[in-house]
């Protein structure tokens, strides 16, 4: 099938996902490039560059654009060449994985091509990433993507359509007959050594090609022309019963071949002649001769000649029947042997790889160097957002902490790799995820057993966050605090902007407003886009768009509803221009609830789509279940109750999943609107007094006197209106606001008293109380809540004498 797809083929694209290095980003794509640029192990990188460019302008990209990219994903030096790239991590993997798509695009609109990629189950995230893109990309276009796995693996592209599946059964009796045949050259076996090779294989073709070429290759057959006949009695145990008995049986008969199998195996599926001839340390002839062998018996293909050529197991399973004859001690001594030669010979493997080295170190049972490689294989991932990679990478590191002596070199290691899966798991599990708080009080007792003042920073950040998500606010201002002392004492300014900002954070949180606007100013004020650009690969989110972003909600319930919009937008454009995904989905996790207390139904759903899309990319179930329940707002208030009640339901469920417990009295408020606007009154008021529950619990009171607002609202909906509770819950409303400074609120809460008071002909009462809130403003008179407080203003002004202060006209 392959062959007579590339004949229809011009351009044939073609790789495999090895189970033995699925961790490394990109790593078929990678090997790919290289292959189809003709790289030459001993081609200096402006050679190499030469190449790639000739490779590119086969398509119609822009070489000068895509070379860059594509050479830093190949980890080729282009000094002068080309720019340095001025570009995030992240922004860098989207570009490249489009350059990538736009590569095959460009060649297909030349002439047809068929990407073939195998065995996808063992894909790593970021090469399905591209996957996805590529399928999502190509309708249309001429090009024929055949993708294999196995039974197991879920695809996402199945629901395109465009996108075919096929399952592919197990050979009849028939087929696998037919199959024995070809590979036979058309001669007939013995019926009884055919019988059992088509009941010993059960179908699977891979065994059917092993086991007849293992029968051909004995003495069992005598070849008679125009078939085989057996060459004396069938002994019982002649035909081996298992696919791994017939590779080895295979790999026995190669004798001298069999060792350099082994060898090969160690290194890996594909494996290069360079670092092969090293690692086994053969002669050259020897080294030759058992090479050919091995693809003279198609357990081996070859590319390239000798010494450039690159080798690859026909099949994975190949390659694990010969690395399982490898005794412990000798497969160790290999492992080593092949590291030493990568350390020595491939310096830009080990840059450009290094959970490869790692693999090697952890295979030949050396745990210091491999910590090492797992630590900067996983740092790495993280700098490229890869986090799922970088967490598979760093829990292999940790897994071998056991193995060092307990000392202070074993808990500097330990804490490094804590402190890196931190960040990772944030960014991919959620801030309260259960394994963030397990990492972060690791890391924090090795900074205190060894006295890492300086590692300290981005512990206490992780700790704070875990808490602070899960709603303890009191641990989560504790930990703030000792953060920003400790930094204060250190003249840390990096360290400062990240605990004024997250001090100005909890104390929003706790509704302590003027010290959360006067420590998140601080932020913004100590803040240097040069220095401090990087912190968020440290710190999960940039400090000044985190800044910006809270300090919108805190200006908004102060009463300055212009200022708090103007840093909404300011961080939403500082985010896109970092493309930091997790800075990115933070700002517009805080820009829609922003638009919501707006009451801005447009701009709410247009950003929490963006969150929702954002948090579906990166697998964030954090940032979704928020996007959802926003989005669920928006689908209420125009009218679709039960999409809205039930989106609503689904996202608090998915928000409280992760652990998060912060938002939620305010998320349930939303639940309680939707809820009362169907007819539930009962269910809303529930819902409120279930919110005011947890404010008490938790402490977090920005949104308490709203919260009370609520409750007299709904109060005056029941079927029993109860006018004096409303009364009370209004005027409580207000007074929390007052207190807290929170001058929208206390705006909200004083404008529906006055509302009922003048339905009640008190309309003198009304007037004192509203006209000194209102006078307070001094901007937003566009927005609906100083809108509908001019319109109460305006109706009890007008029953006495009517007013020249342009604020209420």
């Amino acid at each position: 099938l392959r062959g007579r797809l590339e004949d229809e083929a011009h351009t044939a694209l073609s790789h495999y996902c090895s189970p033995h290095h699925q961790t490394s980003p990109l790593h078929p794509v990678i090997g790919l490039l290289e292959r189809a640029a003709g790289f030459a192990a001993d081609d200096p990188a402006a050679t190499r560059l030469d190449k790639l460019e000739a490779l590119l302008a086969l398509s119609s990209n822009d070489v000068s654009v895509v070379a860059p990219l594509l050479a830093a994903l190949l980890s080729l030096e282009t000094g002068a060449r080309y720019p340095p790239l001025d570009m995030s991590p992240h922004r860098q993997k989207e570009r490249t994985l489009e350059v990538l798509v736009d590569q095959v695009l460009g060649l297909a609109a030349h002439q047809p091509v068929l990407a073939l990629y195998e065995d996808v189950h063992w894909a790593d995230p970021t090469s399905l990433e591209l996957l996805d893109l590529l399928i999502d990309r190509v309708q249309g276009a001429p090009v024929l993507v055949l993708i294999t796995f196995r039974p197991e693996f879920a695809p996402s592209w199945t629901c395109y359509a465009h996108a075919t599946a096929l399952s592919l059964s197990r050979l009849s009796r028939r087929q696998g007959a037919a199959m024995v045949a070809r590979l036979s050259g058309g001669k007939a076996l013995p019926p009884a050594v055919l019988d059992q090779i088509v009941a010993k294989t059960d179908g699977v073709p891979l065994f059917v090609e092993e086991l007849t070429r293992a029968v051909l290759e004995t003495n069992l057959l005598r070849d008679e022309g125009d078939h085989y006949a057996l060459a004396g009695p069938l002994p019982p145990m002649a035909i081996p019963a298992t696919l791994q008995e017939s590779l080895l049986a295979r790999l026995d008969r190669l004798a001298p071949a069999r060792e350099v199998a082994q060898t090969a195996a160690a290194i890996g599926r594909e494996f290069s002649y360079e670092l092969l001839a090293i690692a086994a340390a053969l002669p050259e002839s020897e080294l030759h001769a058992a090479l050919d062998d091995l693809v003279d018996s198609g357990l081996v293909f070859r590319r390239g000649t000798p010494p450039q050529a690159t080798y690859s197991f026909k099949h994975a399973l190949v390659q694990d029947a010969a690395y399982a004859t490898l005794v412990r001690a000798k497969r160790q001594r290999l492992h080593a042997r092949i590291a030493t030669a990568l350390e020595q010979h491939f310096p830009e493997t080990v840059q450009g790889q290094p959970e490869l080295l790692a693999h090697h170190y952890t295979e030949a049972g050396l745990a210091e160097p491999a910590i090492d490689d797992w630590l900067r294989a996983g740092q790495a991932e993280i700098a490229r957002s890869a986090t799922a990679e970088a967490i598979t990478q760093l829990t292999k590191g940790l897994d071998l902490i056991p193995a060092l002596p307990d000392d202070a070199p074993r808990w500097r290691r330990e804490l490094e790799l804590q402190i890196a899966l931190g960040v990772a798991l944030m960014a991919a599990k959620g801030w309260a995820a259960p394994e963030v708080g397990r990492a972060n009080a690791r890391a924090r007792d090795l900074c205190e057993r060894l006295g890492e003042t300086s590692r300290l920073f981005p512990v206490l950040y992780g700790k704070w966050v875990f808490h602070v998500v899960r709603a303890e606010l009191e641990a989560g201002r504790i930990v703030g605090e000792d953060l920003l002392c400790r930094a204060q004492a250190q003249n840390d300014a990096a360290a400062e902007t990240i605990g004024n900002r997250i001090v100005g954070t909890t104390e929003l949180l706790r509704g302590e407003l003027m010290a959360a606007r006067a420590h998140l100013e601080r932020t913004l004020a100590l803040y240097d886009p040069t220095a401090h650009g990087s912190l968020a690969f440290l710190f999960a989110q940039d400090p000044s768009v985190a800044g910006l972003s809270v300090l919108s909600w805190g200006l908004f319930a102060l009463g300055y509803p212009e200022q708090a919009q103007a840093r909404s937008e300011e961080a939403l454009s500082g985010a896109k221009e970092l493309s930091h995904r997790n800075t990115l989905g933070y700002a517009l996790l805080y820009g829609c609830i922003l638009s919501q207390l707006r009451q801005n139904h447009d701009e709410a759903g247009d950003r929490a789509n963006a969150l929702i899309a954002l948090a579906a990319e990166q697998d964030s179930p954090h940032f979704l279940g928020a996007g959802i329940i926003i989005r669920g707002w928006t689908l209420g208030e125009a009218g679709d109750l039960r999409a809205g009640i039930a989106q609503i339901r689904d996202g608090l469920s998915m928000w409280q999943a992760t652990g998060a417990g912060f938002l939620v009295p305010y998320f349930r408020s939303l639940f309680a609107e939707i809820h009362v606007r169907s007819g539930a009154v009962n269910e809303g008021l529930d819902l409120v007094t279930e919110a005011l529950h947890r404010v008490e619990e938790t402490g977090e009171r920005w949104f308490e006197a709203e919260l009370h607002r609520m409750t007299g609202e709904l109060m005056l909906r029941l079927p029993n209106a109860d006018a004096s509770g409303a009364e009370a819950r209004f005027g409580h409303a207000a007074a929390t606001a007052r207190q807290q400074g929170a001058k929208l609120w206390e705006l909200r809460a004083a404008t529906r008293l006055a509302r009922l008071w003048r339905e009640q002909d008190r309309c003198a009462e009304a007037r004192d109380l509203l006209t000194p809130v209102y006078s307070q403003f001094t901007e937003g008179f566009a927005t609906p809540d100083l809108q509908a407080a001019r319109a109460i203003l305006r109706e009890i002004t007008a029953r006495s004498e009517p007013t020249t202060d342009p604020k209420y006209q």
